[in-house]
């Protein structure tokens, strides 16, 4: 089954394209072909020369992005995009969320769905939708929505899975947590899950792990195209009887995302060190998985931040405030093991009890795929999909910077000359508000 990829935006065409060449390198890596298989018709098609073509629609309202996306895949020699793939306009969204959403969006919707459509018909099975976007810009957050909504109404049954990259707290944009806010809302009612990369978290991997003195948007996309390929390359599900899994996209949300007012997923990784490093590294998979428990549950992001210190909390208790240093409580986890001698991994720890909301079992809560082959030139890798309490702070410090801007009115009428009410942002700040509650009262 295929899925087909729609980036959207500066940000979305960026991880997008360093995604797809994370995807093909993996997968053509030494004589492993009934991998290679699965993970080329998950993501390419093949064209009568041999070429790998990636499944997916560039979209931006600015053309530059997606000419140097083009460009760089193409100059690769390992895989491109479709000549006739992409959209772009000579105008930007100016940042502005009500201006992609109100305007570009149903201004280009019939020629944005007839290239989707395009990619989706020679898919044998289509497996589901994946839409790369930023919260903070105007194209990739309000064109994204509109975009998905599109989406959801021409192929309802089909999985839809958002990627979202979180801008940095100090700021990219003035209006960003505006944008945030109001991407949030809509895609809440539109998509299957939504899986979360923080800027500054991954600006701190680049910097702590990886070494990297002078860290680019570039290093930070890599890093998440890492992250994102390790949990969407082939693997195998506990009752897949030795097959590669079929559907990526429904497994993932059967897995993790069983309840709708539950859809905020987050990422974490481990190992992450430089190439330079990994020849003279070892790991042991009792020992990764105890860090990855811990980091879990004591939500780190990374194994520098882990804090010892953090246990689960009893059932009976009920879960801190978000505001609080406490357990970070889960509703399901996937943990996705990839390379050397996985079969032996003992995964006992992330079935316990305590680390879940007492309304699900610790069975359905929890599941792990496995695959035999490394992944990204590491021995080991462990990856670890939450739908947990893992965002709360980030979600909050937004709809809070968010409503104090709006109770002064702040460039409020940069929205309203679009078609953005005050009503409107009224009823997005319900919709996060009601989503935070949720999570903050998972017990």
């Amino acid at each position: 089954m295929s899925i087909v990829t729609v980036q959207l935006g500066q940000c979305g065409n960026q991880v997008g394209h360093e995604l797809f060449d994370v995807l093909c390198s993996d997968a053509l890596e030494g004589q492993r072909k009934v991998y290679s298989t699965a993970g080329c018709e998950r993501f390419f098609h093949q064209t009568s020369r041999g070429e790998l073509v990636a499944r997916a629609v560039l979209i931006d309202m600015e053309p530059k992005v997606i000419n140097q996306s083009m460009s760089r895949a193409a100059k690769c020699g390992m895989w491109r995009y479709g000549e006739s793939s992409h959209f772009s306009q000579k105008q930007g969204s100016g940042n502005n969320w009500a201006n992609g959403y109100c305007v570009h969006g149903p201004r280009h919707r019939d020629v944005v769905e007839e290239l989707v459509r395009r990619e989706v018909e020679p898919c044998d099975r289509l497996a589901g939708l994946m839409a790369i976007m930023s919260v903070a810009g105007g194209t990739g957050s309000g064109v994204g929505t509109y975009v998905t909504q599109c989406l959801r109404d021409i192929y309802p049954k089909s999985f839809i899975l958002n990627h979202l990259t979180w801008p940095y707290g100090t700021g990219e944009v003035i209006v960003q947590n505006y944008n945030s806010v109001l991407t949030l809302a809509h895609l809440y009612q539109l998509s299957d899950a939504i899986l979360v990369h923080e800027n500054d978290t991954v600006h701190r991997i680049c910097g702590q792990l990886l070494n990297i003195k002078h860290i680019s948007f570039g290093d930070v996309n890599r890093v998440i195209a890492h992250q994102l390929g390790s949990v969407l390359q082939p693997a195998l599900t506990a009752d897949s009887h030795g097959v590669y899994g079929r559907n990526p996209l429904g497994e993932l949300v059967s897995a993790l995302a069983c309840h709708p007012e539950y859809k905020l997923l987050s990422v974490c990784t481990i190992p992450q060190m430089p190439s330079s490093s990994m020849a003279y590294s070892t790991f042991s998979w009792p020992s990764m998985l105890k860090h990855l428990r811990q980091m879990l549950i004591s939500n780190a992001k990374m194994e520098a931040g882990i804090d010892w210190q953090v246990r689960p909390a009893a059932a009976s208790e009920r879960t801190r405030s978000l505001t609080g240093s406490g357990f970070n409580r889960s509703l399901a986890n996937l943990l996705i093991l990839r390379g050397k001698d996985v079969y032996s991994a003992e995964t006992g720890g992330f079935e316990d009890p305590a680390l879940y909301t007492s309304w699900l079992s610790s069975e359905a809560a929890f599941n792990s795929w496995k695959s035999p082959v490394p992944f990204n030139k590491y021995e080991k890798c462990a990856t670890l999909v939450s739908n947990s309490q893992a965002l709360l702070r980030p979600l909050d410090d937004m709809v809070g910077k968010a409503w104090n801007m709006f109770a002064s009115r702040a460039y409020i009428h940069q929205y309203i000359k679009f078609g953005i009410s005050e009503e409107d942002f009224l009823d997005s700040f319900t919709s996060i508000e009601q989503v935070i509650s949720s999570y903050n009262q998972l017990h």
